[in-house]
């Protein structure tokens, strides 16, 4: 299986637990694959992640299977070519974006599961992740919210979120949908800039169950759980954001206990990487 992570220096985190899960969860082997780069906007600087976590991360990855492997390829001259300009200064970070390079990036596959940092799998994902994309640009979930107000067609829901994308990047390099996203992030401001450049471009995707990407709550049948903003409405209408590694919150406000063993193995090797 080919994994996608994108992100700086502020990632390792939430990589290090996601690769757990993964490890936990996959049979097969694992190639993973880290796109980073030096970014900054008028109030910060990104740094890209350290060559250092992602050989400390090959060698845990490579004591479960010997066949796989961590590879961190720095992507600063591509961003620095093209830059997310009208979306530098949103109240999403520019690292968002990293992931519309990847067409430009020969050492990525054909074919790749794009995770968020914030994504632990729960179940095993080999059937998701063989599923035939062939005459298709990607495979997605719908947003919980965005679904509601966000529409490409006014009949139906059909706005994906961006946090867990099965990619067909060959597809993506003949129809230049990233190259068309790059050039909208450069020239229109976006709410949610990446994921709003995806919706709007894509014409050729399938929209998979919500357990592929669980977004609200745990489930039975979840198979991915993406920890995002959600909405409560008890005792008055707040957001609640709670990320795996806030280990205490994920135990007092999400009351989770469902990923106590990943959560331990993370808080003893975190101080290493």
């Amino acid at each position: 299986m080919n994994i996608l992570y994108c992100g700086d220096a502020n990632m390792k985190r939430g990589l290090l637990i996601s690769i757990l899960s993964l490890v936990k969860q996959t049979k097969e082997p694992l190639s993973i694959y880290i796109l980073t780069a030096f970014m900054q906007n008028e109030s910060r600087k990104y740094d890209p992640l350290s060559r250092r976590t992602a050989t400390e991360l090959d060698a845990l990855v490579r004591t479960t299977n010997p066949e796989n492997h961590v590879t961190l390829i720095d992507i600063t001259g591509l961003v620095a070519a093209t830059p997310p300009t009208a979306n530098r200064d949103t109240i999403f970070t520019p690292c968002c974006m990293l992931r519309l390079y990847a067409d430009q990036v020969p050492e990525l596959p054909a074919k790749l599961l794009y995770l968020d940092t914030d994504v632990i799998c729960r179940l095993n994902c080999q059937p998701f992740y063989h599923q035939n994309l062939t005459g298709l640009e990607l495979a997605g979930v719908l947003d919980h919210y965005g679904r509601w107000f966000f529409h490409q067609h006014w009949n139906r829901f059909d706005y994906l979120n961006s946090g867990i994308l099965l990619l067909n990047l060959a597809e993506i390099r003949r129809t230049r949908l990233f190259a068309r996203c790059r050039v909208m992030c450069q020239t229109q401001q976006m709410f949610m800039p990446d994921q709003s450049a995806i919706n709007k471009l894509v014409t050729h995707k399938r929209v998979l169950p919500r357990r592929y990407n669980e977004q609200r709550r745990l489930r039975g049948n979840t198979v991915f759980q993406h920890f995002t903003t959600s909405f409560r409405f008890f005792p008055w209408l707040h957001t609640l954001t709670v990320k795996p590694w806030q280990v205490d919150e994920m135990h007092s406000k999400l009351k989770l206990h469902e990923y106590d063993d990943i959560l331990n193995d993370y808080q003893k090797l975190i101080v290493t990487l």
